[in-house]
This record gives C-alpha cells, sequence and structure tokens, in this order.
C-alpha cells in the first residue's frame, strides 16, 4: 500500500509540475480561433460569427502570475434583418490585448486586462433577393443624413481564462466593449472569442 500511495504522490508531483513554466520564462503563441460578435443596446443585432487571428508574447513573473500582450486581426460587428433585407456590420480591429494570467491550477489561469483596438475596416453588406452589395459604414451613414463619425480607437475588457496542454492553448474570453462605435450612438462591441495557439519558449 505505501508503494501505491509512493507512486500516486510521484505521479501527482510529475503531473503537477508538466507544463509549469519557471519564473522569467518568456513564450511565443500563435494563434487562431472565432468570435462571436454583436453591439450592445440592439435587439435587433445577432451576433456575427467571424475568425481572429495574431499572436501573443508571455512573461512568467512568478510561478503564478505571467503578464502577456497580444496583436490581433479581430473581424467583428453584428448581423441583423430589415424585412427581407440582411445586413451584416463589418467592423475589423487590430487589437493589442494586454492581459495578467493567474495559474490557479495545472495548466489552467484566468485572464483580465485592457484591450485598445485600432479600426481599420468598416463595411456594410447587405444581401436581398440574392443581390448583395458592400458599401462603406461611415459613408453610407452620411448617405442617410446621419452625421456621425466612426471611432477609430476602441477599448475594451477582456476576461477570460486558458488551458494548456503539451504547449498547446486554449484560450476563451469575453470583450467587453467600454467606447461606443459611434458618439452619438450608445452601441459598443461585445464579442465572445475562442482561440488555439501554441507556446514556443524564446
Amino acid at each position: 500500500m505505501k508503494k501505491v500511495i509512493l507512486s500516486a504522490c510521484v505521479m501527482f508531483i510529475t503531473i503537477a509540475a508538466y507544463g509549469q513554466r519557471d519564473k522569467g520564462t518568456v513564450t511565443l503563441q500563435p494563434k487562431v480561433g472565432l468570435n462571436m460578435a454583436t453591439l450592445t443596446n440592439d435587439n435587433d443585432a445577432d451576433s456575427r460569427f467571424a475568425p481572429v487571428v495574431g499572436a501573443e508574447v508571455e512573461v512568467q513573473a512568478t510561478d503564478m502570475v505571467s503578464f502577456s500582450g497580444g496583436l490581433l486581426y479581430s473581424m467583428q460587428g453584428a448581423k441583423g434583418k430589415i424585412g427581407n433585407v440582411d445586413g451584416t456590420v463589418k467592423l475589423d480591429y487590430i487589437n493589442v490585448p494586454i492581459l495578467a494570467n493567474v495559474y490557479v491550477a495545472h495548466g489552467f489561469a484566468v485572464k483580465l486586462g485592457v484591450q485598445p483596438g485600432f479600426l481599420i475596416n468598416n463595411k456594410v453588406k447587405v444581401s436581398q433577393n440574392g443581390v448583395n452589395a458592400e458599401v462603406d459604414l461611415e459613408k453610407s451613414l452620411k448617405a442617410a443624413g446621419i452625421d456621425a463619425k466612426l471611432n477609430k480607437v476602441d477599448i475594451s475588457i477582456p476576461v477570460g481564462v486558458s488551458y494548456e496542454f503539451s504547449n498547446i492553448n486554449i484560450d476563451a474570453r469575453y470583450n467587453w466593449g467600454v467606447t461606443k462605435i459611434i458618439d452619438e450612438d450608445s452601441s459598443k462591441n461585445s464579442v465572445f472569442q475562442i482561440t488555439v495557439g501554441y507556446k514556443f519558449a524564446l
């Protein structure tokens, strides 16, 4: 019985240590995933499913705490329908997530931070009876007599969890937008995001 208990303890220690990164370790993580994005304060808005891709660098500050910064191309926005016309608002950003990660169990981390984003594309795609058209969102607002400008910088608060095994990292987070899309409107970005990445030691 003692041998069984001892063997179990050794196995537990081995598993707990597996994947645990030492203080000062730096990793680079290319990642790809999927956004489920919508806009707040718009009851008619449905989610836009679109990809996110980029990379993050993580520095292990202590055995339990690390800090990471990234650069992500993130396709956001929302979908909607008016009568028989389908519309998709395409707001694409270069996001820079800056996160504190706390490892609460083997391979499992909770994270919180801030994320500035820079708008690089704004389009509206409309579809009706098989006919599609895509126009600039800001120009379409002006054409409709709405004098409004899109905010080129978006600030959001990312909160999430991740699990790492064999250098593969699965990350799920929610990006809570705090900046209005348009100053004259109350809508903000709301994005659920799941990604898969691979960590390389630097």
